[in-house]
């Protein structure tokens, strides 16, 4: 049966590049927040069990309204393709669909940089194990998706960018 053609929208998308997550690299990056924590534990406190399990909630919150902020301020359909994600590799708000790259960069790297400044800002007046879990856990949430930014580098500034649960995919429309 022929399809009908006012029925659908089919786009057509031409794969440029993809970025395959390794297994190990997702096992490595599960790995880390125990030897972390062990090492707060033992060269800090024991104390540090609630802090870093506090750190990783507020390191989310801050990261969930900086990237809300910064799609309100450049993109007014934002709100149908982008949602919170708990799967490993990619945690925290992000893109469900196809995304334009330049969107998807400019949210990244105003999320990594406000991040690390409000972090510093809390330096005075935090404990130096939140302080340092806030560091390990903003990083390590966002170490895929620089690996993403740093592969698509080279990629033409135009295109569009799909997350999927093992990989990224750089297309062109």
């Amino acid at each position: 049966m022929p399809a009908e053609s006012g029925s659908a929208t089919f786009y057509n998308y031409r794969l440029l590049k993809r970025v395959t997550i390794p297994k190990a690299l997702i096992g490595g990056l599960l790995t880390l927040p125990f030897i972390w924590l062990l090492a707060e534990i033992i060269f800090i406190s024991w104390t540090s069990i609630f802090t870093f399990i506090l750190a990783l909630f507020i390191i989310l919150w801050i990261q969930f309204v900086i990237t809300r902020s910064v799609l309100i301020i450049i993109s007014h359909s934002y709100k149908k393709r982008w949602h919170f994600r708990l799967r490993m590799p990619w945690i925290g708000y992000l893109p469900e669909q196809f995304v334009s790259y330049p969107n998807f960069r400019r949210t990244q790297h105003y999320t990594t940089w406000i991040s690390c400044l409000i972090i510093l800002a809390l330096i005075p007046w935090s404990p130096v194990s939140f302080t340092m879990a806030l560091f390990f856990w903003h990083f390590w949430i966002m170490a895929p998706r620089l690996i993403v930014l740093i592969r698509f580098r080279k990629q033409p500034r135009d295109g569009i960018i799909k997350l999927n649960p093992q990989d990224a995919s750089y297309y062109m429309p």
